[in-house]
């Protein structure tokens, strides 16, 4: 129990809580099957994670349970539910064909206050003899540690979407008081130059030089925001925080499967924890974007005096020889200068139907 407590609240993300929460009942109490569903505002699902099905069986089920049935009512009870077969309880309708079948089962509400922050199944206990008054109270002290980790997960994830508001904000302050007038003066003398081009080519020249010089200046105050945006984790957390992170942000909001596998690296110089940051940032930008991947996976680790960075996903690809779109170009042109700025190589791997690998190597030295 002290175990399963401590996994639990080892997490900061929802996700990794609401998955070791799963994990941690169906280990603790030694049932076969364990699933854990979190409530939408219309009595539905928002959430549902299954434990002891493999991936074949859990899309050959088809959709997630809805509302009603005996689930469904358990969401919205404050109670447990124990019974020798679920088979026999009146809100008992079907399952699916792929379903596999399922007799003495354990219910249980993860409750903060008056919310029912989500449900726990458990069907199939593995000795004989069903669950226990014992597992019952057992797997309701677990809740109560669940309800804990869920609250303070959800308080931390909510915090860092505050301050990513908050950065944008500042972000877009800082374009609109040094960037947009100037751009604004770019595009009046750009119209005057125009209109100079026939009747007077030496005051349309004079105009297009006063461009150029805008264009630069322009330029010159975007890298300057660009450069103060160093990422406000990476001097705190590392690079391993940092990018774990951003891939818990990035797989929130997208429907593709973002993940982290790695671990802590030697500290880096603050250029080459930056190049290495914002080639993964890069890199997942264009999965999403354009490659259209069912997952995408950073991985982060330490190789022979090197930290290793690779970005794979499984989406559509694309011909690595053929002309890059200006788009794809234009990021793959800014990976390949960071790399180097920092004395770095990188490696960028694609086929049409085959995914895309991006790798990046940068010593570890000074």
């Amino acid at each position: 129990m002290s175990a399963a407590v401590l996994a639990v609240t080892a997490h900061l993300s929802v996700r990794e809580v609401l998955q070791t929460i799963l994990t941690s009942a169906r280990r603790l109490l030694g049932a076969r099957y364990a699933a854990l569903g979190v409530p939408d505002s219309d009595g539905g699902f928002a959430e549902f994670l299954a434990d002891g099905v493999s991936d074949e069986q859990w899309r050959a089920i088809g959709p997630l349970p809805r509302q009603h049935g005996v689930l469904g009512e358990m969401l919205r009870s404050p109670h447990a539910v124990r019974m020798d077969d679920i088979r026999e309880h009146p809100r008992f309708g079907w399952w699916p064909k792929a379903h596999p079948v399922l007799k003495d089962f354990l219910g249980m509400p993860i409750i903060d206050g008056d919310e029912i922050l989500g449900e726990l199944y458990l069907a199939n206990k593995i000795e004989p003899g069903g669950f226990t008054a014992d597992d019952e109270e057992l797997l309701r002290l677990l809740a109560a540690h669940a309800a804990i980790a869920l609250v303070n997960a959800r308080l931390y994830e909510r915090s860092r979407e505050l301050s990513i508001v908050e950065e944008r904000n500042r972000i877009a302050r800082e374009l609109h008081d040094a960037v947009t007038q100037k751009l604004f003066s770019l595009r009046l003398t750009a119209d005057a130059a125009a209109t100079l081009v026939d009747r007077d080519p030496a005051a349309a020249a004079a105009q297009l030089e006063t461009v150029r010089h805008l264009a630069a200046d322009a330029a010159g105050e975007l890298r300057s925001i660009v450069d103060g945006l160093r990422p406000v984790d990476l001097s705190g957390d590392g690079l391993d925080v940092a990018l774990r992170k951003q891939a818990e942000l990035l797989d929130r909001v997208h429907a593709a499967t973002v993940r982290f596998t790695g671990s802590a690296v030697p500290r880096l110089t603050a250029a080459r924890e930056e190049a290495v940051y914002r080639t993964a940032q890069e890199a997942l930008h264009n999965a999403l974007r354009h490659g259209q991947p069912k997952s995408v996976t950073v991985e982060l680790r330490a190789e022979g005096g090197k930290v290793v960075l690779r970005v794979d996903d499984d989406g559509r690809g694309f011909d690595a020889a053929a002309p890059a779109l200006a788009a794809r170009k234009l990021g793959l042109a800014s990976m390949r200068e960071r790399a180097s700025a920092v004395g770095g190589t990188l490696k960028v791997t694609s086929a049409p139907g085959a995914g895309t690998s991006v790798r990046l190597e940068v010593p570890t030295g000074g």
